[in-house]
């Protein structure tokens, strides 16, 4: 990630050329986040709080975001989100599984977990 400014938490406001007001979101659903990907920006994992083992499963809350080669981030929102109404809502996974299911939905072979609140681990695909 590079260092400097931050953006601001969910969207950007961008003024075009012809003083018209242009927003650009800075949130993908799960399929704009898949064509990033594939366009060779990071998915990074976040976690959000610290897991806890139930039996076979860890719980815990993460989100993901991607980061491109420039380092605008883009985070990952559920497909129902409703932009007009300001109803973005961040995806959470609350298991380790759902995590793993996504991330080898997208594409990935392997998947790595930030297992304490604070952490992040990034994900790239390999063209071939």
């Amino acid at each position: 990630m590079v260092s400097g400014t931050r953006q601001p938490p969910l969207f950007l406001l961008m003024c075009t050329m012809n003083q018209t007001a242009e927003i650009e979101l800075n949130v993908t659903t799960e399929q704009g986040l898949r064509a990033l990907a594939e366009e060779g920006h990071t998915v990074e994992v976040l976690c959000k709080a610290d897991p806890e083992r139930k039996g076979p499963s860890w719980y815990g809350l993460w989100i993901m975001r991607t980061v491109g080669n420039d380092g605008q981030e883009k985070i990952l929102v559920t497909a129902r989100t409703r932009v007009t109404q300001n109803a973005i809502r961040v995806r959470e996974f609350k298991t380790a599984t759902g995590v793993i299911s996504f991330l080898v939905g997208i594409g990935f072979a392997q998947a790595s977990i930030p297992m304490k609140n604070g952490e992040t681990t990034s994900h790239r695909l390999v063209s071939d």
